[in-house]
């Protein structure tokens, strides 16, 4: 090992490797940190970014743990910049032009960094960034663990099940401490930058979302919340399409007609999961299969791609998805009015899409859609609406659109376009969407069939009996008659019993 003078890039501080090599013994001499790269991570901590707290706690660290055979100093040249301007491209270029100048030996494990220093003819120590290790916080997480939840002055929380059927549970008696929380924001940025599996998709003031293997991590810190909190969530399961046990008509529409599919559900019951379930599905059909993810958590096949909407905005997605023209492009989740447009323009360009939406309900999903198209265009976006609840498809819903007269209307002149909701298993319809002066109404049909069954009962048995109090409650008949009526005969009491089997209700005759 030769005393030599380094410059250390900014990469290398920001993963941890250059704090290795020097606890190592591998670098001997003088390494110089340019100020440059203080001023950046400054500029970043004060935004309330993670990449800025994080890396000026590691180059604090690394300096006053300065091992006997390194030197380790701030430095650079007087370049003019403004730290506010600063991004990473700007430092790199910065620290490779000081190399330039002063002969050091540049220390980096990015290769288009030592590439271009060599191409200057900069002397390069380069080295690979460590790709893989234990994380700070895997040691929460059991064979069932879905996600853990820690927050300052909490103690360590997991959901321990599966979607669906899950409880809190309390990893351990003693509250974690900022200091704790903040150790391991740093540690899981650190490991983001470093391994390749690893993503920081969003980094917001007070806010960081991270991809890191198969672990989709968000930390708050304040003053976006009140105290410090990391939530890691992990899939528990990993389930193909046969594990859910498909109708062999669902999988047959799935199979050659399905283009415009919602899959819905409440939080935490599972619709990621089924998702990429029927992706490994389409891809294993020979289709082209390519997903949009925010963040990219969905584990799939190396024939699927995934894209992310934080390091693209959505009109460089539209062309790039229009020009790639794969058969279906999952969209996880739809949240905004951006992605819900976005689902809109690519599915009538003739793209299939899936999309990944909260609801706690079928209709529900399709109501996000209402307000932000045309109606009768949403049989052409939408024709298939899967809801998942407890990790199992629970409800499937198909859409058409026809010209009728609204159920429950009387005048034929009030015809109009009206789109069918019906149960895709069954064949029953359930809702039915159309406007009424400027209005869009959603008529829960199958619930205004059964009222009015129940109120045409209640009539026929009040015009048998009129002294009777006559209701239908919970599937039951309930006929109470006084003791002494003169209409209460056998043969009318079996006509009771007989039209309350016939619509599947239980008859209940109650005397008083």
């Amino acid at each position: 090992m030769l005393e030599a003078l380094y410059i250390a890039d900014i990469d290398s501080v920001l993963d941890g490797s250059l704090a290795r090599l020097v606890a190592s013994g591998e670098l001997r001499g003088r390494v110089i940190i340019h100020r440059v790269i203080v001023d950046y991570l400054y500029s970043e901590a004060r935004k309330g970014k993670s990449i800025g707290i994080a890396g000026l706690d590691d180059l604090s660290s690394l300096i006053e743990k300065g091992e006997e055979l390194v030197e380790i100093v701030i430095g650079g040249d007087e370049t003019k910049y403004r730290p506010d301007e600063l991004d990473i491209e700007k430092v790199k270029a910065i620290i490779r032009e000081y190399a330039w100048k002063s002969g050091a030996i540049l220390i980096t494990s990015d290769p288009l960094q030592a590439r271009a220093a060599k191409a200057l003819g900069v002397p390069v120590f380069h080295f690979e960034a460590e790709t893989s290790e234990i994380l700070p916080f895997e040691k929460y997480f059991g064979r069932k663990t879905m996600s853990v939840h820690l927050k300052e002055g909490v103690p360590p929380l997991a959901k321990i099940g599966s979607p669906g059927r899950w409880a809190f549970t309390a990893l351990s008696e003693e509250p974690l401490t900022r200091r704790d929380l903040e150790d391991t924001a740093r540690r899981i940025v650190e490991a983001a930058k470093r391994m390749e599996n690893g993503f920081i998709e969003i980094d917001r003031f007070g806010s960081t979302i991270i991809q890191l293997r198969d672990y989709r991590i968000v930390i708050t810190r304040p003053p976006l919340s009140e105290a410090w909190e990391i939530t890691i969530v992990r899939p528990v399961v990993k389930l193909k399409l046969e594990d859910y046990r498909l109708d062999d008509k669902l999988i047959a529409r799935l199979r050659e007609r399905a283009e415009g599919i919602l899959i819905a559900g409440a939080p935490g019951m599972g619709k990621t999961t089924f998702a990429q379930a029927l992706a490994e599905y389409y891809a294993s059909q020979g289709k082209i299969v390519k997903t949009i993810e925010s963040p990219r958590d969905m584990r799939l096949p190396p024939s699927v791609t995934q894209y992310s909407k934080n390091y693209a905005d959505l009109g460089e997605l539209h062309d790039i998805l229009l020009l790639s023209r794969p058969d279906y492009t999952f969209y996880d989740e739809l949240r905004s009015d951006e992605d819900f447009q976005l689902y809109v323009d690519l599915r009538l360009a003739g793209i299939g899409m899936v999309g990944v939406v909260h609801a706690t309900s079928p209709i529900d999903a399709i109501q996000r859609f209402i307000r932000r198209v045309e109606l009768g265009m949403i049989p052409s976006i939408i024709d298939t609406v899967i809801f998942i609840d407890k990790g199992e498809v629970s409800k499937v819903l198909e859409l058409q659109i026809t010209v009728k007269l609204p159920t429950g209307l009387k005048e034929a002149d009030l015809s109009r376009p009206v789109v069918e909701v019906r149960d895709f298993l069954t064949g029953e319809l359930e809702y039915e969407i159309y406007t009424f002066g400027e209005q869009t109404m959603v008529v829960p049909v199958k619930e205004r069939i059964r009222e009015a069954k129940e109120e045409a009962i209640v009539r026929i048995v009040r015009r048998m009996i009129p002294e009777a109090e006559v209701e239908i409650r919970d599937s039951i008949l309930i006929v109470r008659v006084p003791r002494n009526s003169p209409r209460l005969t056998a043969r009318r009491l079996k006509r009771i019993r007989k039209l309350a089997e016939k619509h599947g209700l239980e008859a209940r005759i109650i005397p008083f």
